[in-house]
């Protein structure tokens, strides 16, 4: 006998503990509306969002250091195609984006709030909007507006 083989979806809560790094980042979204970033203290990266460790010399990283909530848009897709309510926080069309923010030196991918593709492009910039009710997740900032 073959085995049957049916598609189906399985919905888990999961919980998940963002260790020392991450719940620092997401208690200051939360608590200050301010987006910190690592230094590495042998390159000078600044990573947002922090890790612990450089990805290029490998150094451990202690030094905290506020970032601008203004940056420039380095790539971006348009999402069309709604899966899930359940997972998708936002209704479609909507684009996201990596944003490297002033004072980083890496991207964050976010929602940015301008999903006509013609007003779209590579180095627009863009500000964060936060939520006036935050309770410390990467969606404390609701999306990014563009600078006008």
């Amino acid at each position: 006998m073959q085995p049957y083989i049916m598609s189906d979806r399985l919905d888990l809560p999961v919980w998940s503990c963002a260790g020392r790094t991450g719940t620092r980042f997401l208690i200051e979204l939360r608590d200050n509306q301010r987006i910190m970033g690592l230094k590495c203290p042998k390159c000078g990266i600044v990573y947002v969002p922090p890790k612990l460790v450089c990805s290029k010399c490998y150094s451990q990283m202690e030094e905290w250091v506020e970032v601008s909530n203004e940056g420039t848009v380095t790539t971006y897709t348009v999402v069309n195609q709604q899966y899930s309510d359940f997972y998708q926080p936002k209704n479609t069309p909507y684009t996201i984006g990596i944003i490297k923010l002033d004072g980083a030196d890496t991207g964050i991918c976010h929602f940015v709030d301008e999903a006509d593709p013609s007003k779209l492009k590579i180095g627009l910039r863009v500000r964060a909007v936060f939520k006036e009710n935050r309770e410390a997740s990467i969606l404390d900032i609701d999306h990014f507006s563009v600078v006008s």
